[in-house]
């Protein structure tokens, strides 16, 4: 099968396109046929070897698919032909998805809901599940409570906007002046403009109590900022680069009995992505859940994407890469 692969971890000119054996499925594994899959900054970070995890080499790169079931176990509970995702390949020691078929255990794959552009799917599975988990999992949120999400209009970040205010929540959007109608259109309350020197007087203003969760979708990881913010007993959660130190401000977060989660996807379990895909799923087939920059690219372009993601150029865009088994449509 074709694939995009590295032999050995580094910068993105080792990544080889070329031919590997087709996998097999075991008894609880299901054999997909890819049609799509995308390039997540944590794919970076994997094949530079910046995020340590185990790899079998050569490691075909990649968390998420999209594709068709070509051959399934006998205990795994898929038939061939059904329309599929998962979003957790290409770390802990499993092959990735760029390639023309891949391996998934059963419990980390998910029926794609009737009607949904796979190009859609793709683009959104792994921000998706992200902000799901950053709510749910960790920020414990609840109906009526605040939201404040930094980075709203990114690709974590406005999935983030969208599930909580799905959730009764009310959300507190962080953006660009230019973005304020896209945080609205998806359920924003209020949009604050993130440069305003002002910014912390602003959220005072339309939160007086404070906010009772902050989801840090950015990685601005202003934890003083932050902790000014929050309500008593309120939470922080944040996504980060392996390079921050940000400083905290113990006293503070001490007296007013906050929480803070540091959360990457990479540690969640299997059945917290399973409850994250149920949310994914259900947004997708409401056409709730979308990139606002979907690009779709042939597979010889992942050493593009892995560059434009290495050097910053990217700026939000998310890509859909095509393998050549997506010339055989996604059948339902």
């Amino acid at each position: 099968m074709e694939a995009a692969f590295v032999e050995r971890l580094g910068p993105p000119s080792e990544i080889r396109l070329g031919l590997l054996p087709r996998p097999s499925p075991g008894p609880t594994d299901v054999l997909v046929r890819v049609a799509l899959t995308t390039v997540n900054p944590v794919d970076t970070l994997v094949r530079s070897g910046a995020f340590a995890t185990p790899v079998p080499l050569p490691l075909v790169l990649g968390r998420d698919a999209v594709g068709t079931v070509a051959e399934a176990g006998q205990g795994s509970g898929f038939t061939a032909g059904e329309p599929v995702w998962t979003n957790s390949l290409g770390h802990g020691g499993r092959q990735g998805a760029a390639a023309q078929y891949a391996v998934v255990p059963a419990d980390r794959l998910y029926r794609l809901p009737t009607g949904v552009d796979p190009v859609t799917a793709v683009t959104v599975l792994h921000p998706g599940a992200t902000a799901w988990l950053a709510l749910f999992r960790h920020g414990r949120l609840r109906p009526g409570e605040t939201v404040l999400v930094v980075g709203a209009a990114g690709n974590v970040g406005s999935a983030a906007v969208t599930f909580a205010a799905e959730a009764g929540a009310r959300v507190l959007a962080l953006a660009r002046p230019a973005d304020a109608e896209y945080c609205r259109s998806l359920g924003a309350a209020e949009v604050l403009d993130y440069r305003d020197p002002g910014l912390a007087g602003a959220v005072a203003a339309v939160a007086p109590a404070g906010v009772a969760l902050l989801v840090d979708a950015a990685g601005r990881n202003d934890l003083p900022w932050a902790v000014g913010v929050l309500a008593p007993r309120g939470r922080l959660v944040l996504l980060a680069g392996p390079a921050a130190r940000p400083g905290l401000p113990v006293g503070a977060f001490y007296q007013r009995d906050l929480t803070l989660r540091g959360f990457a996807i990479s540690g969640a379990t299997v059945d917290e992505l399973a409850a994250a895909a149920v949310g994914v799923n259900r947004l997708l087939a409401r056409g709730a859940l979308a990139s606002r920059r979907a690009t779709v690219r042939p597979l010889s372009a992942v050493v593009d994407e892995h560059r434009r993601l290495a050097d910053g150029t990217a700026h939000g865009r998310r890509v859909a890469l095509r393998t050549s088994a997506a010339l055989h449509p996604l059948r339902r």
